[in-house]
């Protein structure tokens, strides 16, 4: 079995957001990722507790996906929703028509390290009512495949692999994607059965795999089989979603389609009129 190679890598970079929380991103707003949107590593040291935190700040037309490695993070919005994790653990939250939210960072004596992915809307949802929802570590469904140190962990999302099928608590993110955290010891292989108009992205965080090194985003797009060979120990953030397709507007914390839709997601926040009421979740 020889591994597929990616149609594209991505490189991440470093920046920073929040009150100074550093990060590594990525991100593209003109559809390449389409349907995601923009994926953020955060890394602490030991010993490093000045991390910092995301205040109080609004989304509209989005989804956003917080999945902890080491640490924790905890949440509240302004529908009233309180939340914490910790490594292994998952926060989610559809910001839909609109939201204000902050999130505090909780190193352990390792440091933190999480990520967090942006996953677009379609038009007919944007303006939906948001909704959270938190899962912690037990929750999560594990494929050991026997007589090897293979974990392939769903978080979101159905995913059919030749360790066996499995899917995540959640269910689903976005319209239908998916999301997995998975760990290959040196000269594993590993296949992913996908659908041909999926979009599959790949982010290796630790180790290496042929074609990919550390910090690197590859995306496959119009497959059917992904084979992924370790040429490391090593630990890989999966993502699979259909291309919404749509146009894009962005500015800072709002995705919507149009400029319009931009302008009155600013004044909706600036005249107090974004944040919407409790939303039940299923």
């Amino acid at each position: 079995m020889n591994p597929t190679p990616p149609d594209s890598i991505r490189h991440s970079h470093p920046t920073q957001d929040g009150a100074g929380v550093k990060i590594r991103r990525i991100h593209d707003f003109g559809g390449g990722l389409d349907p995601f949107l923009m994926l953020d590593e955060l890394k602490t040291a030991p010993g490093d507790e000045d991390v910092g935190g995301f205040p109080d700040h609004p989304h509209r037309g989005f989804e956003t996906f917080t999945y902890l490695v080491r640490g924790g993070v905890s949440h509240r919005d302004s529908m009233g929703n309180e939340g914490q994790v910790q490594a292994g653990g998952a926060q989610w939250m559809s910001a839909g028509r609109g939201v204000i939210h902050s999130e505090t960072l909780h190193p352990d004596p390792e440091g933190l390290h999480g990520f967090q992915l942006w996953v677009n809307l379609p038009a007919a949802r944007k303006m939906e009512p948001p909704r959270y929802r938190d899962v912690g570590t037990d929750a999560m469904r594990h494929l050991p495949e026997e007589d090897a140190p293979l974990d392939f962990k769903a978080v979101a999302g159905s995913w059919q692999t030749s360790a066996g099928d499995t899917e995540g608590p959640l269910g689903q993110i976005g319209e239908g994607a998916g999301m997995a955290d998975l760990s290959l010891p040196a000269g594993y292989r590993l296949s992913l059965a996908v659908q041909l108009d999926e979009r599959v992205l790949g982010y290796v965080f630790e180790g290496a795999l042929t074609g990919l090194n550390t910090g690197e985003l590859g995306v496959w797009h119009g497959h059917t089989m992904i084979h992924l060979i370790a040429r490391q120990d090593s630990r890989v953030l999966l993502f699979k979603g259909r291309p919404l397709a749509e146009p894009i507007a962005h500015y800072g914390p709002f995705v919507m389609n149009s400029d319009a839709e931009i302008q009155q997601a600013i004044s909706d926040y600036q005249s107090g009129r974004l944040a919407a009421r409790p939303a039940s979740i299923d």
